[in-house]
């Protein structure tokens, strides 16, 4: 029983108030970081618009045409359905409706337009963030448990997929990470994020193989291979713990009925940075009755850290 090692009740499962103030701040660190580029971007649109006397002259700037469509209300994955025609009229009813109307300040008000749409990307990307932060914090304490054992690991980058060998200036990977590979006592053992597994029909957060890296793509087709998979649910705000739950609960109990079936039994564990009482009550069940292998609340130093020596001993 694993768990034994950072939980002795329920109790110590459920987030506290410092923590989830913790996770809020941390989120907004990470709005701020994701909203540097698009501040750069606004910056740069003004100093070029700077040049136009008035609106209409902004459509003589060959380089901005892309942020006057952006200023205009179009998202990137809109522009991308959009034909040149429909990009000049938007464009047209941006100069129209708003720069001309702006007088002397039209420069500003563009500039002001294109914050706008970009803030409702930014906003998009957030909704994940969640996610991102918790799989970079557990991908951060994996490499640290790893290295302190002198485990030699390889680690896949998520843009391009692929494998590359671990580094003594490692700050940051976890940015980019998808995957970590590593051999500890002559075991093969490869662990990726969010992959749909054929066997479950669903998407898993983290799924943990017994192969190499050069072996996944047909490794984790075959049930068999399969050592552990995990649900990982980074939000941080206490309103939606019990909903987390409730998605994970039901992914692990489809993962569990599909390997049954197959008369195979993988370690299944949880993680979590909000956890309410009644979730903390319904997830120490689970653990006592052999349900969960382990599990952990992400905002508590200390579970991290031993559900990654525990997973790095699988």
């Amino acid at each position: 029983m694993s768990y034994r090692r950072h939980l002795k009740s329920a109790r110590d499962l459920v987030t506290s108030y410092e923590q989830v103030r913790a996770g809020f701040v941390a989120l907004a660190l990470e709005r701020n970081r994701r909203a540097t580029p698009f501040v750069e971007e606004a910056r740069a649109l003004k100093i070029a618009a700077l040049k136009a006397n008035k609106p209409r002259d902004l459509l003589k700037i060959a380089s901005i045409k892309s942020a006057l469509v952006t200023a205009a209300g179009v998202s990137d994955k809109a522009a991308g359905h959009m034909l040149a025609k429909d990009k000049q009229d938007a464009i047209d009813g941006l100069i129209a409706k708003f720069l001309e109307p702006a007088g002397t300040a039209f420069v500003e008000e563009l500039v002001f337009r294109f914050l706008l749409t970009r803030g409702d990307t930014l906003g998009g990307s957030m909704r994940n963030v969640g996610g991102a932060l918790a799989q970079r914090k557990l991908t951060r304490s994996l490499i640290s448990t790893l290295t302190l054992n002198k485990v030699p690991y390889r680690w896949m980058h998520g843009a391009n997929g692929t494998w590359t060998k671990m580094s003594e200036n490692d700050a940051d990977i976890e940015i980019y990470l998808r995957g970590l590979a590593w051999v500890i006592e002559g075991k093969q053992r490869t662990l990726v994020y969010n992959v749909n597994v054929p066997l479950v029909r669903n998407n898993i957060d983290l799924i943990l193989l017994g192969c190499s890296p050069e072996q996944f793509s047909t490794a984790y087709r075959t049930p068999k291979n399969y050592i552990a998979l995990g649900e990982l649910k980074g939000g941080i705000d206490p309103a939606g713990a019990d909903e987390h739950w409730k998605t994970g609960k039901t992914a692990l109990d489809r993962i569990r009925t599909a390997f049954a079936a197959k008369s195979l039994k993988p370690k299944l564990f949880f993680v979590a940075a909000a956890v309410a009482n009644k979730m903390a009550a319904e997830i120490w069940s689970q653990l006592l009755h052999g349900r969960l292998a382990n599990a952990g609340n992400l905002t508590n130093q200390d579970h991290t850290a031993s559900m990654c020596a525990w997973i790095t001993e699988l």
